[in-house]
């Protein structure tokens, strides 16, 4: 049977009910006199012996005004070597509480790096599989993001890099564009159609621009 830590009111608190009171401070000093053990030391320091503890200890610092996923956490405490066990427990019940919520994770990872850094679902999504984001939450968050909204977004970002490409040929401008939309993310089609609309509009001859780059 699996024993389950008791955990205290607030799972926010880094504090609470990890037994790091003043009588338990003199209890790690009593016995650290006693054994020159390792474990006696990190007790002196106020690390506790509970994997469990530990667990929570740690993600608890992880989680302090940056939020991860679940996978991100689980291998920081893989990392530390805690129990797999200990870790399970620790992740679910913050899971539980709130602390780890991977859908709310992936919605504003998706808002942030769309409209501040102009990525396309394709990126984004690539992103999220690389920090352990389930594959149906990431569908659920990019799907806020529709074609037209994708389109939008490569105009703005053309607009903002046109100017730096007057005075290269039609060629190199088309390739140099198009290029910075492909690495964010954005398809074929959709970037060959943004740029070669933005260089008609600067009075460009876009003939011959209809075959994939």
């Amino acid at each position: 049977m699996t024993r389950r830590t008791q955990w205290p009111d607030s799972a926010a608190d880094p504090g609470a009910g990890s037994g790091f009171g003043e009588g338990a401070g003199r209890r790690s000093r009593s016995r650290s006199s006693d054994s020159g053990s390792p474990s006696s030391s990190r007790a002196e320091k106020g690390e506790p012996r509970d994997p469990v503890e530990q667990a929570r200890n740690i993600c608890l610092r992880l989680l302090t005004g940056t939020p991860r996923t679940r996978k991100q956490l689980a291998d920081a405490l893989r990392k530390r070597e805690i129990p797999d066990e200990a870790a399970e427990e620790v992740l679910s019940r913050f899971e539980d509480v709130g602390l780890i919520d991977d859908a709310a994770f992936a919605d504003a990872w998706v808002e942030s790096r769309h409209h501040g850094r102009g990525l396309a679902r394709r990126a984004l999504v690539r992103e999220l599989r690389t920090k352990g984001v389930d594959a149906t939450v990431i569908d659920e968050a990019v799907g806020q993001l529709d074609s037209e909204q994708e389109e939008e977004t490569a105009r703005e970002l053309v607009a903002r890099k046109l100017r730096s490409t007057r005075g290269l040929d039609r060629d190199k401008r088309l390739r140099r564009l198009a290029g910075m939309l492909a690495r964010k993310g954005y398809g074929e089609g959709m970037a060959l159609r943004v740029v070669r609309r933005a260089l008609e509009e600067e009075g460009e001859d876009t003939e011959g621009l209809d075959e994939p780059f």
